[in-house]
């Protein structure tokens, strides 16, 4: 050590050391305190699962492990014959509600023509009647009057009868003895006779003065019974407003058939076309869980999608890292599989912490509280998509550093 202080050169050159050492000291901290690391972080990337909609028998699957498909390519085909079968049923269901539909909206100008009729018509026919009940009343009241009068010519006749034929009697003794002439006593017989026969006249014309009232009493009570009929044929055309409101109703009962024929048509075609399970988007065929022939119920996992067009980072840094690590910020992925480096940009930060998303998140209010540093999801972005020929897989483990300066 004496040699070398002793020796200028050498010390010159372990000054030199020094001097470049504490320089590149100096430069490894610049470098590393702008950048913020970790190897918790893995490739992240769409994995869209594909189920049935509609359950039945599995036809046909064109598809097979790890198989490249594009969105909208039918990857397997269920037995269409029932649906087949559904969808006729529910366009004769269509059919028969719209017939139904037609007829109930034609009775509605029918009916409401129909009743307006019926109800003009009673209308004019309680007119009539009440007409006919007064005209009616005023003929019997005429032949009860003539019925009166002739009965008091009955008795009129009746007393010049008795009065006639007292008046004869009387005078046969005194034209016996001569006491009277001849001719006054047949002038007598002959008022006698005339009395009787003005009675006989008298009598038939009260007659047919009785036969005349009650005839008149007979088309009264039958002017009477009309008008009870035609009232009510008044009432029943008087709920014309409402056989227009309940032929209405039928109507639109009918309509709403006709909606619920066509959303059960409308659904019998979605089930049909549900038959033919199709990617939603381009990727490769991962966990294909069906074959021919295997029945299948709605909702039942089939296979996956996996879309490598679109992949992410997802990197779990440390809460003590995150101090400087801001959204847009430089990045760099080192990708293990490949041992290649590729430019990003940090997206997002995640809202909670990875634990507070976890099955069985901890409770720190329990009293066994540990203080244990947490990790944040950080969301970052290639600046470049994946070649096709060295493709990131979600799942695949790289090493994420964020350039903080």
């Amino acid at each position: 050590m004496a040699f070398m202080t002793d020796n200028p050169r050498a010390r010159a050159i372990l000054v030199g050391a020094l001097v470049v050492g504490a320089l590149a000291a100096v430069g490894a901290s610049w470098y590393y305190a702008g950048r913020e690391s970790t190897d918790n972080a893995q490739i992240d990337g769409h994995i869209t699962p594909i189920a049935a909609r509609v359950g039945g028998t599995v036809a046909t699957v064109t598809i097979h492990e790890n198989q490249l498909v594009e969105a909208g390519a039918v990857l397997i085909t269920i037995d269409p014959r029932d649906y087949e079968v559904a969808l006729a049923r529910a366009q004769a269901d269509l059919a028969d509600a719209t017939a139904a539909f037609d007829a109930a909206r034609s009775g509605v100008p029918i009916t409401t023509t129909a009743t307006s009729g019926q109800l003009t018509t009673a209308k004019a026919a309680v007119e009539r009647s009440q007409t006919g009940i007064e005209i009616a009343g005023k003929d019997l009241e005429s032949s009860r009057a003539r019925r009166t009068s002739a009965q008091a010519r009955v008795r009129e006749a009746r007393a010049n009868q008795a009065r006639t034929a007292k008046d004869l009697e009387r005078l046969k003794p005194l034209v016996a003895k001569d006491e009277v002439s001849q001719q006054q006593y047949d002038l007598a017989a002959t008022a006698a006779e005339s009395a009787a026969a003005n009675t006989e006249a008298a009598l038939a014309a009260l007659a047919d003065a009785e036969q005349g009232a009650l005839a008149a009493e007979g088309r009264r009570s039958q002017a009477l019974q009309q008008t009870q009929q035609v009232q009510a044929d008044l009432r029943t055309a008087q709920t014309a407003p409402a056989q227009v409101t309940v032929t209405k109703a039928r109507a639109s009962s009918a309509e709403a058939r006709v909606a619920m024929a066509k959303a059960a048509l409308r659904q019998a075609e979605f089930n049909l076309q549900y038959t033919q399970v199709k990617a939603p988007v381009r990727g490769y065929v991962s966990k294909k869980a069906v074959e021919p022939g295997q029945v299948i119920q709605p909702g039942q996992p089939l296979c996956a999608v996996v879309a490598l067009d679109d992949v992410w980072v997802m990197a779990n840094f440390k809460e003590t890292q995150l101090n400087g690590v801001r959204p847009g910020q430089r990045a760099v992925i080192h990708v293990d599989m490949y041992g290649e480096d590729f430019p990003a940009t940090l997206d997002s930060l995640s809202a909670a912490t990875g634990a507070r998303f976890s099955l069985l998140p901890p409770e720190n209010a329990t009293g066994n509280f540990v203080k244990v540093v947490q990790r944040i999801p950080v969301k970052i972005v290639l600046d470049h998509p994946p070649s096709a020929d060295r493709p990131l897989r979600p799942g695949m483990s790289v090493t994420a550093t964020v350039l903080t300066r």
